[in-house]
């Protein structure tokens, strides 16, 4: 069971650091907070949950169809690798979100999904980090709602700590605490990458 509670750990720590982490979604979560008020920012923190599904699903298609696995998910899981690497460094070094934008009406849940789907970190997401770790913990059905339950959970809530901030007042986004959250993340991050690399190499044979 120890190995399930990886899963999850893993879960929650790639969902606080894609929640975390500045970008349109975030900027929308805060400018909708801002304008219209918490409702409407929480209805953008929950659309990744609507929009993932299809992506991830295509990804799993597309990993399904290979004949020999190893080889592809061993690129694919290093691809991740470097793109956990990409996220470590761009939140140790991300400025406080902007609050400066304007919306023109609410439609928040409309926008946020929108958003989410013309966004690529979902797709890199889900094609290089999400369906190699679906797959890897798919013998076990609880291993991969643990996996699930943990990234959604911390990627939800995260983005919905920018919608309570954001409601009640925008000089709390420039505090420290933003910042070293960020930082611990990132270490965080390069530790997971570390990992994912360790599992692409195993998959190609070099491990």
């Amino acid at each position: 069971m120890a190995e399930g509670w990886s899963y999850l750990v893993t879960g929650i720590v790639l969902g606080l650091a894609g929640g975390f982490a500045p970008g349109p979604i975030t900027t929308l979560v805060i400018v909708q907070s801002l304008r219209y008020g918490l409702k409407e920012g929480l209805r953008i923190a929950i659309a990744p949950l609507l929009t993932d599904a299809p992506i991830a699903l295509a990804a799993l298609f597309v990993i399904g169809k290979l004949d020999d696995t190893g080889p592809a998910l061993g690129t694919i899981t290093l691809m991740g690798s470097a793109f956990l690497i990409y996220l470590a460094y761009e939140n140790a070094f991300a400025q406080p979100p902007q609050t400066t934008a304007v919306v023109d009406l609410p439609r928040s849940l409309r926008k946020g999904i929108v958003t989410n789907l013309v966004n690529p970190n979902p797709y890199l997401f889900w094609f290089t980090i999400g369906a190699p770790t679906v797959v890897e913990a798919y013998p076990n059905g609880v291993f991969v709602g643990l996996f699930l339950v943990g990234l959604y959970s911390a990627l939800i809530g995260s983005k919905a700590t920018f919608a309570v901030v954001a409601a009640k007042g925008r000089s709390l986004l420039a505090g420290t605490v933003y910042r070293y959250t960020l930082v611990v993340l990132s270490l965080v991050l390069l530790g997971l990458a570390l990992k994912f690399a360790s599992d692409g190499l195993g998959y190609l044979g070099v491990l």
